[in-house]
C-alpha cells in the first residue's frame, strides 16, 4: 500500500488537497481530485476504526478492571483512542519519509475529525445501553455493547470520511503519502 516515492513540496507540512494522483486543487461538486467514493470512506473510516477500537478497548478493560468510575473509564477509552489512532496514521506516513513533526501534523489533519465523531457515538453507545459501563469484563453485555459500539461509531463516521475526503480533507491529506 505504501509507494517509494512521496511527492511532498519541502517545507509543506501537509499537501494541498491530495488525491491518489498526487497533489491537485479542490474541484466544484464537492468530490475533489480522485472523486469521494463510498468505498474510499469506508476504508479510510475502518483505518481510523481500528486504532479507535485498539484505544477504546483498551481503555474500557482498564477502567473496568480497575474498578473506576463511568467518567474516568470513559476518558481513558477517549485518550487511548485519539493516541492510537493518531499513531497508526503516522506509523505509515513515517514509512513515506515524513519527519516525526510534520507526520504528527498529517495525522491530526487525517484524524482528529473522524475519531471525535467515532468517539462520540460508541462512548455515548456505552453509557446509552443500561448496564453496559457497569458490566464486568466477564459479562456478555460488556463485550456485546463495546462491539455495537463500534459498528455504530463505523455506519455514522463513514459519510463523514466522505463529505471530507470530498473536499481534500481528513483522510485525503494521507493519500499523497501512500
Amino acid at each position: 500500500m505504501d509507494h517509494e516515492h512521496v511527492h511532498q513540496p519541502s517545507g509543506s507540512p501537509t499537501p494541498p488537497h491530495p488525491g491518489p494522483h498526487g497533489g491537485g486543487h479542490h474541484q466544484e461538486g464537492g468530490h475533489g481530485p480522485a472523486g469521494a467514493t463510498w468505498a474510499m470512506a469506508a476504508q479510510a473510516t475502518l483505518h481510523c476504526l481500528t486504532g479507535c477500537a485498539i484505544g477504546e478497548v483498551l481503555g474500557m478493560v482498564i477502567g473496568t478492571a480497575a474498578g473506576l468510575n463511568n467518567a474516568t473509564t470513559v476518558v481513558i477509552s477517549i485518550a487511548l483512542a485519539f493516541v492510537f489512532g493518531y499513531a497508526l496514521t503516522m506509523r505509515g506516513v513515517l514509512r513515506a519519509g515524513l519527519p516525526v513533526r510534520q507526520a504528527l501534523k498529517v495525522a491530526l489533519a487525517a484524524d482528529t475529525v473522524s475519531i471525535a465523531v467515532m468517539e462520540l457515538i460508541d462512548n455515548g453507545f456505552m453509557v446509552a445501553v443500561p448496564g453496559a459501563i457497569d458490566a464486568g469484563l466477564a459479562d456478555a453485555l460488556f463485550w456485546v455493547s463495546l462491539a455495537g459500539s463500534l459498528v455504530l461509531a463505523f455506519v455514522v463516521t463513514t459519510p463523514v470520511n466522505r463529505w471530507m475526503i470530498g473536499r481534500g480533507k481528513g483522510h485525503a491529506v494521507v493519500h499523497a503519502f501512500h
